[in-house]
């Protein structure tokens, strides 16, 4: 069970075999002295009763042993075990009982002290247990006479590194003057007791756990000390023996910047230009490699917080709200992290626990269903939307006539009137350019009407309740929303509107028309004839009078004023000429895109800041690029080389140039002369979003993005042109104000870039670009210092093909609102009005007057036949909706693939459209996607935190949907399935987020029992036909947990009040998949369109139609069983990136190093090298062990040299001599 040479003892059998054959390690001298019950007390408790009593040395030192021993042979349960049987509270009484003699025997206290300190490191409330037994200011009372004793010294602070866990303890050693005792203890570079200097850097840096002592250690300046004691042992440690020296003192000032001061203490002393320093020298070899990181963050730390380049921190846009006039959220408000994802992603900074206890564990909120939000009379409103219920379909008879049917009923008639009401009347200038363009709009009698009339001035409009608004202003237009409350379709604003026409001016002053007529190779060097400075896509007269000043021609108002509509109209016409010429050369066949469409819809569309230019690749149209694009792969060590630039920036500014290029606020920045060299931006067209580009170095640029509107949050989405680029040349761009903790730019995604000359030569692509990639947080700062704000770097470097071209850069595939309406449009005119009954409707206008479009698809009956139009109006419904939050564009993309494929002549789509009636709203938030916010909509709220109860005026679609929802249940056609299509920024793959009475139970760990509940496991049907027939969808990474902070959006909600089983949010990666065969891809449009058809593919499985079964069956049987191997839906979807995206608040742990380890190396030392002259040879030894990576050990080297031969034979011979007491089986017994 033992064993010993000269002067080492090892023990190798187990606590029974201690107690049945040594019970002279357990026992006491005077059994009345013993405080554990003879038939109830343990070996271990025995023992350590013992060690509180025993008196003579060798008892004692034997006790510590066996201790020892038994605690280093296991694993940390055996000292949890101990401490749970009040072992600290017994070595820190034997410390006090040895300790306070008048003069200690450190034969005792040096191993008592080394198994305290492993003993303590364990125990979390150690420091309150020193306190009470009155060991603290002991343990510093034996350092203080101990200084010049190495082992000694180390032992002790070794047990003050413990103790100090407590901030009351560090506190109380602070107040004893052991901050100074102990930072006097470090000394400058030596090659002696490595072991004691480190353990004093250790214990200086613990006590640094508080306030008093922080404040404490700057106003005494022991910051410039660290700092000067860093540089010193860096300089002069050249066989690098002291790496963990070195790397406890950056442990050391990471520990004390947590405080403000201090930080701003270090920058002032020089600190970041020495760890600068220090850190390039460490690149250099890779025995340093463990101080580059801890340096890193602690540089990244302690850079100054620099305020946003912004006059405030609201966003740039405004809207004055119905009944809040002129008042603005307040933007001290501290950002909540929570809501910043989409329906039911949590975010990353909340705590497990915090996410276990956010299931909703109340079975009554779970399952009962609560009252309506409005009463019952306001219902019948909504049965303008289900015209398939009442439409009569006489078209079907009109069989000579086909092209001139109409699927119109008589609600949407009532619609067009409705509409004619509210619209704002147009001149006699208007109506000719609107007549003359007829021809690119849709005519159809049911698709969404609006009129114009003479009779009123242009820019009047009349509103629903009669009020007449003379050049309206959006406070008008608040009026206005409160007069439409109850009546949906009565009023659509007019905000800063374009001309009727939207004319785009496809070349500018140095664009002449006959640019057109020549060759495609000549052609190609124009385009950067589309940036928005000089060759427009505007239908703005003014900024065509800025070109022709430009030109150096007279402006239609320096002629007769009969001359300007014929001017203009010829201008017009010259201009419409060119763009049909252009398009006939250059453009790109776009399925389901017409640009004069677009442009057409673009019309009608309002905005805050009235936008007056067409994005090129909005007007021009995207096609998927040839092929897959795989994920990037992520350079190693990539945000330690930007970290190190941004550094540079602070400390060197020679090259810094730090000029404003573009500012969303000052038009005079847009075309700058003075710095013809820079890059060119603008962001001043629908869904862009570029508050302020900033010039740092010739070819670095950083962006500030515009928060949503009416408030100071949420910058994450960003759209905008970039020109005058320079071909071959690396630029980076680095996105400061991003708000969320965490992106999938870290994980392998992209932006998106498209190039007008690559779109010119019949590449329109929207493609993955970008180099560099990273994202992580940084040290810029509001503008006005909003609390507890934090914001993060995109950083990527693209470097473009071209010279001097046009280009777009996206956080991804953008989608805007206009093409939306000019989609629907395309889509009415390409179905067979006698087979697909597709009718669009306007369900209510939003705060800026724009129309929200309900699209409603199914097959026609076969006649006019009772049965036919019977099975019709029986059919089940389907509502899917998306795009509630504007910077979820992937969200469109799903639906325009859901949409196209509904309208398709594909006998799945057929199949589709005689089981369902499907209802469709494609955007649920137009004017936030208009205006280029990320998360909410003009009111400053997140539209799908407003489903227990939508404000009919300030969240009027949300409003007015739940109506429709409510209506359709309160006919009893609850709809079978809903679905809110969303986008989601950090995790891979598309997956479903239903809802589900038991799995939440199950999930949150409550105490109801579920066996008696009954739940339709139909909930799952569509995501289980999902994984086996579309590649990117991940069933694991589905779940169906209610959560109380998810309570107000759609999901739950409809599933909870309308009492529809199948009610989903489905969320679609921004970056690819890590499962199936599109593993290691980026998804693109294709694959998001895809997805969308998918998506309709799956309902086929909640059909009871046999043919409808057949048909789903051989979907599946056509598709291999797809190799899903995705995460779990309870873990985080991606590892910890590879790299620090936060600030670390301690320095990363030196591996191969802790305290046992420490304590176990200095025991190891001999007390000559301690007693004797500290030679040469014994720091030798010392630095041999020191500078190599030391594996965790408990083995036991508490007092190898004091247990002899003869100490065995004298405990043999008192085996017996206890009071005839035995230990067997772990208890005394008599």
């Amino acid at each position: 069970m033992f064993g010993y040479g000269r002067k080492h003892f090892t023990w190798d059998g187990t606590l029974r075999e201690l107690e049945g054959s040594y019970p002279a390690f357990c026992t006491e001298r005077s059994r009345p002295s013993m405080t554990a019950s003879p038939s109830s007390s343990s070996g271990l408790e025995v023992l350590l009763s013992s060690l509180q009593n025993v008196g003579d040395v060798e008892s004692t030192l034997n006790i510590l042993n066996v201790l020892d021993e038994l605690l280093s042979a296991g694993t940390d349960r055996r000292i949890h075990y101990m401490i749970r049987k009040g072992g600290s509270e017994a070595l820190l009484t034997a410390l006090v009982n040895t300790g306070c003699s008048f003069s200690p025997n450190y034969t005792i206290l040096l191993p008592l002290l080394h198994l305290l300190a492993k003993v303590g490191h364990r125990d979390r409330r150690i420091g309150m247990k020193a306190e009470d037994a009155g060991a603290v200011q002991l343990t510093l009372k034996l350092l203080k006479h101990n200084v010049n004793h190495p082992r000694r010294a180390a032992a002790c602070l070794w047990v003050i590194q413990v103790f100090s866990t407590s901030v009351s303890t560090a506190n109380l050693i602070g107040e004893n003057q052991g901050l100074d005792v102990i930072y006097h203890l470090i000394p400058q570079y030596t090659t002696k007791h490595l072991h004691t200097v480190k353990a004093s850097i250790n214990a200086f840096a613990a006590l640094l756990c508080t306030k008093v002592n922080v404040y404490s250690v700057v106003s005494k300046g022991y910051i410039s000390g660290l700092l000067k004691l860093y540089e010193d042992w860096h300089s002069k440690d050249t066989q690098h023996v002291a790496v963990a020296i070195r790397h406890a003192l950056l442990g050391c000032l990471h520990k004390v910047t947590h405080s403000t001061a201090a930080r701003h203490a270090l920058v002032s002393q020089g600190g970041i230009r020495l760890l600068h320093q220090t850190t390039q020298t460490c690149l250099l070899s890779k025995v340093l490699e463990s101080l580059v990181e801890p340096s890193v963050q602690l540089m990244r730390k302690c850079l100054p917080k620099t305020p946003l380049l912004l006059t405030s921190d609201q966003s740039a846009y405004s809207f004055p709200l119905p009944g809040r006039p002129h008042a603005l959220p307040d933007m001290h408000v501290p950002s909540d992290e929570s809501n910043e994802e989409s329906d039911d992603e949590v975010s990353e900074d909340n705590q497990e626990k915090d996410y276990d206890d956010d299931y909703e564990t109340d079975l009554n909120k779970l399952r009962l269903r609560p009252d309506p939000d409005r009463p019952k009379e306001l219902l019948p409103q909504y049965s303008r939307l289900c015209p398939e219920l009442s439409h009569d379909f006489e078209e079907l008879d009109l069989s000579s006539e086909p092209e001139e049917t109409s699927t119109s009923s008589s609600s949407s008639d009532e619609d067009s009137v409705l509409l004619s009401s509210c619209l704002p009347r147009s001149s006699r200038r208007d109506r000719r350019r609107s007549t003359a363009g007829s021809e690119s709009s849709t005519s159809s009698s049911h698709s969404e009407t609006e009129t114009s009339t003479e009779g009123h001035t242009p820019g009047c409009s009349l509103t629903g309740s009669g009020l007449l608004v003379t050049n309206p202003t959006p406070a008008a237009f608040a009026v206005e929303a409160m007069a439409c409350r109850h009546h949906p379709v009565s009023s659509c604003h007019e905000i800063q509107s374009f001309d009727s026409d939207f004319l785009v001016m496809i070349t500018s002053w140095r664009f002449s028309s006959q640019t057109l007529s020549l060759s495609p190779a000549a052609a190609r060097l124009e385009a950067r004839d589309f940036h928005s400075h000089s060759s427009i896509l505007s239908t703005s007269t003014g900024l065509r009078s800025k070109v022709r000043e430009a030109r150096g021609e007279a402006s239609p108002g320096q002629t007769e004023d009969g001359q300007d509509d014929e001017e203009e109209g010829a201008e017009e016409s010259h201009h419409h000429t060119m763009i049909d010429r252009l398009l006939e050369r250059h453009g790109a066949c776009v399925p389901h895109h017409e640009p004069k469409m677009y442009r057409a819809a673009a019309a009608k569309t309002k905005s805050i800041p009235g936008f007056s230019i067409l994005a090129f690749p909005d007007f021009w149209g995207h096609l998927p690029p040839p092929g897959h694009e795989s994920m990037a792969p992520r350079k190693p060590n990539i945000q330690r080389q930007k970290v190190f630039e941004d550094v540079q920036r602070f400390l060197n500014t020679d090259d810094i140039i730090n000029q404003v290029v573009f500012d969303l606020e000052d038009s005079s920045l847009e075309a700058p002369s003075d710095r013809p060299d820079s890059l060119r931006f603008f962001s001043k067209f629908e869904c862009g979003n570029l508050r302020k580009a900033i010039q740092v170095r010739r070819y670095e640029y950083d962006l500030i993005l515009n928060a949503d509107a009416n408030c100071s949050q949420h910058p994450q989405w960003f759209y905008f042109e970039v020109s005058n680029m320079v071909a071959d040349i690396p630029y980076r761009f680095n996105v400061i104000n991003c708000e969320k903790s965490n992106s999938q730019f870290n994980y392998g995604m992209q932006p998106v870039l498209y190039s007008v000359r690559e779109a010119l030569e019949g590449r329109p692509h929207w493609v993955r670009t970008g180099t560099e990639i990273c994202y992580f947080r940084n040290h810029f700062c509001p503008a006005h210092g909003r609390r507890r704000t934090t914001f993060y770097t995109l950083t990527f470097t693209i470097t473009f093909k071209h010279n001097e071209d046009v280009c777009y850069l996206a956080y991804h595939y953008p989608y805007t609102y206009s093409a939306v309406k000019a989609h629907l449009n395309v889509l009415q005119k390409s179905v067979d009005p006698a087979k697909v009954f597709f009718q669009k409707q306007i369900l209510c206008c939003t705060l800026a007057g724009n129309s929200c479009p309900v699209v409603t698809i199914t097959a026609c009956p076969a006649s006019r036949g009772w049965k036919d139009l019977h099975q019709l109006r029986n059919r089940p419904y389907i509502v899917l909706t998306g795009r509630v939050h504007p910077g979820e564009s992937n969200a469109s993309w799903v639906m325009k693939g859901t949409l196209e494929f509904l309208c398709s002549s594909d006998p799945v789509a057929q199949s589709l459209r005689e089981a369902f009636v499907f209802k469709i709203i494609p955007m649920l938030n137009p004017d936030g996607v208009i205006n280029g916010t990320n998360r909410c909509d003009l009111n400053s709220e997140d539209l799908n935190r407003q489903w227990c109860k939508p404000d009919p005026v300030l969240s009027p679609t949300i409003y007015h949907t739940k109506g429709l929802l409510y209506y359709l249940n309160s006919i009893g056609r609850t709809p079978l399935v809903f679905c809110d299509y969303h986008g989601h920024s950090r995790k891979k793959n598309v997956f479903l987020y239903g809802c589900s009475v038991k799995e939440t139970l199950w999930q949150s760990g409550s105490a109801v029992d579920t066996v008696g509940l009954k739940e339709d496991p139909g909930y799952r049907t569509i995501a289980k036909t999902l994984d086996r027939i579309a590649p990117a969808f991940s069933f694991n990474s589905c779940n169906y947990l209610v959560e109380k902070s998810r309570s107000a959006t759609a999901r739950v909600v409809v599933w909870r009040e309308m009492g529809v089983l199948r009610s989903y949010t489905m969320e679609s990666t921004y970056n690819g998949c890590n499962q199936g065969i599109y593993k290691g891809l980026q998804t693109g449009t294709k694959e998001l369109q895809e997805m969308g058809v998918k998506f309709c593919h799956s309902l086929l499985s909640v059909t009871k139609d046999v043919y409808s079964r057949i048909l789903i069956n051989h979907i599946i049987l056509d598709h291999n069983i797809l190799d899903h191997k995705s995460h779990n839906c309870f873990e985080d979807d991606e590892p910890p990136c590879v790299e620090e995206i936060e600030y670390s608040r301690d320095c990363p742990a030196l591996n191969g190093t802790d305290l046992d380890s420490d304590v176990n190396s200095n025991m190891s030392s001999t007390d000559g090298e301690e007693e004797g002259d500290e030679g040469h040879t014994g720091a030798q030894q010392q630095q041999g062990s020191f500078g190599q990576s030391q594996q965790p050990s408990m083995k036991s080297r508490l007092v190898p040299h004091l247990i002899t031969e003869a100490s065995i034979e004298t405990l043999n011979e008192k085996r017996n001599t206890y009071s005839g007491v035995n230990i067997t089986s772990g208890h005394i017994l008599s």
